[in-house]
């Protein structure tokens, strides 16, 4: 009985304690990255602020459905429901994000230093709750979807520059 109790005790701390470390990993993670295209602004703008064009681009879009709202495509569903929709577009920035908001992503367009060339930077920001297991997965972030966001960007860039 006197071990029983020492293992529950033992568990009970262990739990304590990786909770008051995951409290100490922040609830907000952004992962950016960015390239210069040889292109004008509103040739870059056209590609992004329409999720028809993303299944050019965007890698794993090419075999996602359209969402339609009102007659008009306003984003992408995956297999998994989990749809990614647009939510803001201006003249430089475009917001969009997940059904349950806990991931939203955006690309902000600058013109850049040379000319005719424009510089997009694509961010993801994701909100974690205080959960130990999703503080300590964040820590993988960077991992899983940089690769993506790199790749996606050099998808626009070859598709944008040759036309």
């Amino acid at each position: 009985m006197k071990l029983l109790r020492f293992v529950f005790i033992c568990f009970v701390f262990f739990a304590l304690l990786i909770t008051v470390f995951s409290l100490l990993i922040p609830a907000h993670i952004r992962i950016s990255r960015a390239t210069d295209i040889r292109a004008s602004q509103d040739s870059v703008l056209m590609r992004i602020q329409n999720p028809a064009q993303w299944k050019n681009w965007y890698p794993g879009a090419d075999s996602a459905s359209l969402i339609y709202e009102n007659g008009k495509i306003t984003g992408i569903a995956t297999g998994s429901n989990k749809g990614l929709q647009l939510e803001s577009i201006s003249d430089s920035l475009i917001i969009a994000a997940n059904a349950d908001k806990k991931m939203s992503m955006g690309w902000q367009i600058f013109p850049a230093a040379a000319p005719n060339t424009t510089t997009i930077q694509w961010y993801m920001n994701f909100k974690l709750r205080w959960y130990p297991w999703e503080k300590f997965s964040s820590l993988l972030l960077e991992k899983r979807y940089g690769p993506l966001m790199e790749k996606g960007l050099s998808n626009l860039k070859k598709l944008v520059e040759q036309k």
